[in-house]
């Protein structure tokens, strides 16, 4: 009798231990996320950052209007930040240190095939939400020069940007649909301001300017000198995109730097980029908010945004999330 007794408590005490495991566990699951779970497997985070550049750009006042809407549209408490602008916020989303970040669609595309600056750290977790407006790559020079064309670069002196800029590569790809290299000019490393002043002063005779229009560097150097900005020809414009495809044709305007008529070039655009483990849920709403609220935006550049050219040359993979919008919006890329 005693060892039957003995029996029944043992298996009693296994019992309870397996009931009170499975509670434990089940406490577990259910207190440990930061985040509110929406339908299905989707989950919405309270807070998110959206990486801009320095406050003296476009990106930041244009990420703090962003931030506003996706705040009060979707719940999502949202900052905008300030920073380095394109390859850094390309480097902190794949650290996960921010969700959403501005970038050139030149950098992002550089970024997700680990090429040029990103040589050796490619980053494969990141999408594109869409592009914004044209960054137009401007190749300056002045009527006293002589140069017209492309080919009139070969042996002069030309800027092709910054070290470590997007202008560089901006420069290289052009001159390549002209069988040219950087051998065939001398090339200088210059900011866009030491550019235009080396044009002015004559120590440079043309350089390479990726940048919205009217860039404040020219519209300073049109004040003194009658400015030429060197057409790209369609053939080589439609080579250019083929090859690659973050770039748009585009054209700076008549009456641009006193500009008699309108001329053809290439742009990179700006873009909104985003972390891909972010949800679908999360992206949509997040890009319905967006472009939905546009007229929210007091920045000029919000004028140039709009969600039927947001698939053009975004040259990366788009998040599920911003696809799902711009399905349903009936939105696709150009052929």
């Amino acid at each position: 009798m005693k060892k039957k007794t003995s029996y029944f408590m043992t298996a009693l005490v296994v019992a309870l231990s397996l009931v009170l495991a499975a509670c434990s566990g089940s406490s577990e699951e259910t207190s440990g996320s930061s985040t509110d779970k929406g339908s299905g497997e989707s989950e919405k985070p309270k807070f998110i950052s959206i990486l801009t550049g320095g406050t003296g750009g476009t990106y930041y006042p244009l990420g703090g209007a962003f931030a506003n809407i996706i705040s009060q549209e979707t719940g999502i408490e949202t900052n905008a930040e300030t920073s380095g602008a394109s390859a850094e916020n390309m480097t902190t989303l794949k650290d996960g240190n921010a969700e959403v970040a501005f970038s050139q669609t030149d950098i992002a595309a550089y970024a997700a095939e680990g090429k040029l600056m990103f040589e050796g750290t490619k980053i494969d977790n990141v999408q594109a939400i869409g592009t914004l407006y044209p960054e137009t790559i401007q190749i300056v020079t002045t009527e006293k020069s002589g140069i017209k064309s492309v080919e009139d670069l070969k042996g002069k002196k030309v800027s092709v940007g910054a070290p470590g800029s997007g202008t560089n590569p901006n420069a290289e790809q052009i001159l390549e649909m002209y069988g040219m290299t950087f051998a065939d000019i001398e090339k200088k490393d210059l900011s866009f301001d030491e550019s235009t002043a080396g044009i002015q002063d004559g120590t440079i005779d043309a350089a390479f300017v990726t940048a919205g229009t009217p860039t404040g560097a020219v519209e300073g150097l049109s004040a003194t000198e009658d400015i030429v900005i060197v057409p790209i020809e369609q053939d080589k414009i439609d080579a250019l995109i083929k090859k690659y495809p973050y770039y748009i044709q585009d054209e700076v305007a008549k009456g641009t730097y006193g500009l008699e008529e309108a001329v053809p070039t290439v742009a990179v655009q700006a873009m909104l980029v985003v972390r891909d483990d972010l949800s679908e849920d999360v992206v949509y709403d997040i890009t319905k908010a967006i472009f939905e609220n546009l007229n929210q935006v007091t920045h000029a550049k919000a004028k140039l945004i709009k969600a039927e050219n947001a698939l053009n040359g975004v040259g990366i993979e788009v998040h599920p999330g911003a696809k799902k919008y711009f399905d349903e919006i009936g939105v696709k890329a150009a052929e």
